[in-house]
């Protein structure tokens, strides 16, 4: 049989580009691997209990020296499974934090920090916002004291979560347990309320919670309680989504930071 190789050889061509262009062609990026949350970490509902980490687990906390505001420094606490940020508004004076992160409870923490290292005295207050309404209810935005920035620091702080517990808390010792030393219920504030304001004193070895639900002067809550830090501390802004693979976010503004007791306003 006779081939015409007038026909033959763009055929034969049509038929091996493609296959040329395949093996040149870069392999597919592998996908990223799902992200494992092991069930202690997952958050709380109606089947399923968030409950202490195991003994002795820890994650190193990752820092960052960059200045944000008044503050000297960030850092996401006990090394969440995906990397926080944050950022500043100068024209309204506002900080926005967005975490992934497990719990600032227990015996380690998780969390996006923005902080100054100091020592002394120091007066705290903030209005909060959570800019998300579909938020997991127990995610908390913190003032917090902390002796260092590893996961089970000694901690004296404040927090707001959303759905409205207002609390003043301690980790007496590295690697202990969160108590909780005063408490309020609050309604959520809802988009155009005045929003809650909290503050955090340390007053010598006593750090009092104050609180302004809807505008008031703020007021302290409950008595004084005891925790002594040794000089210099961090003291700082902070935020927790309470669910280690997803990213949620606070907003704090007005905020106040004096190396004095009696500031918070």
């Amino acid at each position: 049989m006779k081939i015409n190789s007038r026909s033959f050889l763009p055929a034969l061509m049509l038929s091996i580009v493609p296959l040329l262009l395949r093996a040149q062609a870069p392999a597919a990026a592998p996908a990223a691997p799902a992200i494992q949350v092991p069930d202690w970490a997952l958050p709380g509902s109606a089947t399923h209990r968030q409950v202490a980490p195991p003994a002795g687990f820890h994650r190193p906390t990752k820092t960052f020296d960059t200045p944000i505001g008044i503050f000297e420094g960030q850092a996401d606490i006990g090394g969440p499974l995906l990397p926080g940020s944050a950022s500043y508004d100068a024209a309204t004076k506002k900080y926005t934090l967005n975490s992934a992160s497990y719990n600032i409870w227990y015996n380690r923490d998780e969390f996006r920090y923005a902080w100054k290292k100091l020592s002394g005295d120091v007066s705290l207050a903030a209005d909060i916002t959570f800019p998300n309404t579909n938020g997991y209810s127990d995610r908390k935005a913190v003032l917090v004291i902390r002796q260092d920035l590893d996961d089970d620091s000694k901690e004296a702080m404040t927090a707001l979560h959303g759905a409205g517990l207002i609390h003043l808390a301690e980790r007496p010792d590295k690697n202990a347990s969160v108590k909780e030393a005063q408490k309020i219920s609050a309604q959520p504030a809802r988009a155009g309320d005045t929003p809650i304001r909290i503050g955090l004193e340390k007053h010598g070895d006593d750090f009092s919670l104050f609180v302004s639900l809807k505008g008031e002067p703020m007021h302290q809550v409950g008595t004084n309680m005891t925790l002594h830090f040794d000089a210099p501390f961090y003291a700082g802004i902070g935020f927790c989504s309470h669910v280690p693979d997803k990213t949620d976010t606070a907003a704090l503004s007005n905020v106040i930071f004096e190396n004095s007791a009696g500031k918070a306003r």
